[in-house]
């Protein structure tokens, strides 16, 4: 195709005419909505596997991209970056000032981002995992270049693939792993993946995408937000790194998905998958034609993920066999095989118990942080923490676990109020649950489902 200042691009994914970017950033396009581009981008990409695409940087730098990133930004919340400036900020001042400027960095090629601010979350064992805060600019940026990436990369994405998908969810791939358990799929390859978010190779990524993308500025700008915070990984918390992380990942997809069908029986596969992010669980049938297929499954997989360099940690990971009685963890839950009332083999899931003690010491700092307020003040905090936990467990076996964390929530809520009271005991009488419920409003819908619910996202805490 011959390149100039003046191109003209024809196809099935998007038809626009479009001068270059001149010295004030203006450009031309014919008038296309960014739900139709983003249509005709995945439609192009799912009919021609091989096509790679130029001509996208232009709708990186459209108002209407960059003022939608913003508003999706908006709308997930967060702190500030390391510059300090927060949305309210923003729109106090301007925000088409704001964006006009970022549109303007882009068109004359001047962005450049800035280092995220670091966060240490606590987690088990002492260990912390870093979260790697942008400043509103840059996840603006970043929110563009994925609204345009997104639809091309999604055409590649196998249906194994849950993790920060449109339209895909956590409870989805349970119930993937679920249907394996119960289709007698009884081995599972549990393997933990190292550090991976912080390990990325960064020219292993580039090429990966380089493969559907034809766009010099594009490719330029995702490696300016690559190298912004080092010479390796994705920072967890960047608005783009979840498309990044899952296009690194996705040849590990093809070769399981390649394995489903050379061991296929008829309409039965004797290997089943399941991956969110860096989470993935693999489960084979130990019955299966072929023998030895679940050591050639596992060597395939790290043949894969080696290529990848990506490393896996042997002290946490292991084949599991459920019908010996053992139990592996997925997405926050425990899983093992039981038998069902009608002498059926079935999955079970619980909460991991570990997911109980943190939630449950979250409260109780509440609690004490609270100590000598009003308890309705200590409900307004403790019910959006206990709703959200509940939202995502109460799906399968969970009754237990939820009628403990009730009766557990109700004892602190009558010992605080017995304390600022200056009483003992627990108020049976004084306090009836009614009382609690009705009137102190104190969340009381434990109650456990076996459909899907509605979630369209696994809270990162509870997913690892």
């Amino acid at each position: 195709m011959k390149r100039s200042n003046a191109r003209r691009a024809k196809g099935p994914c998007c038809t626009y005419n479009f001068d270059d970017i001149g010295r004030q950033g203006r450009m031309t396009t014919t008038p296309i909505s960014l739900q139709d581009l983003r249509r005709r981008l995945y439609a192009k990409a799912k009919a021609e596997p091989s096509w790679r695409f130029w001509g996208l940087y232009v709708h990186v730098c459209k108002e209407e991209t960059l003022r939608e990133a913003y508003s999706l930004a908006k709308q997930n919340g967060g702190a500030a970056g390391i510059d300090g400036l927060t949305f309210e900020a923003i729109e106090a001042s301007g925000l088409d000032g704001f964006l006009e400027q970022i549109r303007g960095e882009l068109a004359t090629r001047q962005y450049r981002p800035m280092r995220n601010r670091r966060k240490e979350i606590p987690k088990e064992g002492g260990k912390v995992r870093v979260l790697g805060i942008p400043t509103i600019r840059d996840r603006v940026v970043q929110g563009a270049l994925r609204l345009i990436l997104e639809p091309i990369f999604e055409a590649n994405f196998q249906d194994g693939s849950y993790g920060y998908r449109p339209g895909k969810t956590a409870h989805a791939a349970i119930d993937r792993v679920d249907a394996a358990i119960t289709g007698s799929r009884t081995r599972v390859i549990d393997l933990d993946l190292k550090s991976y978010f912080d390990n990325v190779r960064h020219h292993i990524l580039l090429e990966k995408v380089a493969k559907r993308i034809q766009d010099a500025h594009v490719m330029h700008l995702v490696k300016l937000i690559l190298t912004a915070n080092g010479k390796k990984g994705v920072p967890q918390g960047g608005v783009i790194s979840p498309l990044l992380s899952n296009i690194y990942l996705t040849d590990v997809d093809l070769m399981l998905e390649k394995a489903k069908e050379v061991t296929r029986s008829g309409k039965y596969a004797n290997v089943e998958y399941a991956r969110y992010a860096d989470d993935l669980v693999v489960l084979v049938n130990p019955n299966a034609p072929r023998s030895g297929l679940l050591e050639l499954v596992d060597m395939r997989l790290r043949e894969e993920l080696g290529k990848l360099q990506v490393e896996v940690n042997e002290e946490k990971s292991r084949i599991v066999d459920l019908e010996a009685g053992d139990s592996f963890s997925f997405l926050g839950y425990d899983f093992r095989r039981v038998r069902g009332h009608s002498g059926k083999w079935r999955a079970h899931r619980t909460p991991r118990m570990k997911k109980r003690t943190a939630l449950l010491r979250e409260i109780t700092g509440i609690f004490r942080r609270h100590r000598s307020q009003p308890i309705q003040r200590v409900i307004a905090e403790i019910n959006p923490k206990i709703r959200g936990w509940v939202n995502y467990f109460a799906y399968g076996n969970s009754s237990r676990c939820l009628s403990y964390i009730r009766d557990w929530t109700e004892k602190k809520v009558r010992r605080h109020l017995a304390r600022n009271s200056k009483r003992t005991g627990f108020g049976w009488k004084r306090w009836s649950k009614q009382w609690l419920y009705q009137y102190l409003g104190l969340f009381r819908q434990y109650r456990v489902t076996h459909r899907r619910p509605r979630q369209t996202a696994l809270p990162v805490r509870w997913a690892t």
